[in-house]
């Protein structure tokens, strides 16, 4: 029989759907999702503190802090370890590497948060998160989500990427291709009638359902 855990573990949050609430003890005292409202959110989890890809992570989220708060978009991490615990480690960050953590991190020892968002993965771990990380909107809304395994760490860059491509389809009602870069061309919706599919003015145009424009 599957255990209430598992039940829990079950259940993932969905795309373009109100992300799952919460409010939790942090390194910066207690947050809520709310607190977010009008702002664009990365919620991250890291499998444990005092290990060595979390560190790597962490620096890295750190080290481009100021580029996701230049794009109205704040960090916020999560382990299923304890506020003290967490402190330690960002002290011994500082201490170690010279790297300052400025964003917060989520103490959810009841795993209540983790288990809302999927973060524990079943044939992973019952007690540690995943590296999963999640885009929310300034409307509440879960916009994208990423795991990764506990043995490979992920690519802040990509993640800052990613929320100007998601900001930019949201401004201006386009797509965007592999690698997107800000500046580069994006893809413009196919046509909806066959009059449109015979304009294709203004366009770099390479058949009626592919064509791109320049911001």
């Amino acid at each position: 029989m599957e255990t209430q855990a598992q039940a829990t573990q079950a259940v993932m949050p969905q795309l373009n759907r109100p992300a799952p609430d919460f409010t939790a003890k942090t390194t910066h005292g207690e947050k809520s999702l709310s607190d977010y409202q009008g702002k664009w959110l990365v919620l991250f989890a890291h499998p444990a503190d005092f290990t060595p890809v979390c560190t790597t992570e962490f620096m890295a989220f750190a080290k481009r802090a100021e580029d996701f708060k230049a794009v109205n978009t704040e960090l916020l991490g999560l382990s299923i370890d304890g506020v003290h615990a967490h402190i330690a480690w960002t002290r011994s960050i500082k201490e170690n590497f010279g790297v300052e953590v400025p964003f917060p991190i989520i103490a959810d020892l009841n795993m209540k948060v983790a288990n809302a968002y999927g973060m524990v993965q079943p044939g992973a771990s019952d007690t540690s998160a995943v590296r999963a990380t999640f885009v929310i909107d300034p409307d509440g809304v879960l916009r994208a989500m990423v795991y990764y395994p506990m043995s490979n760490g992920r690519s802040i860059d990509e993640v800052l990427r990613l929320v100007k491509a998601l900001q930019t389809s949201d401004t201006h009602g386009v797509a965007t291709p592999e690698a997107w870069q800000p500046g580069e061309p994006v893809i413009v919706p196919p046509p909806a009638t066959d009059a449109e599919a015979r304009k294709g003015a203004g366009y770099d145009y390479v058949d009626w359902y592919f064509c791109k424009k320049t911001l």
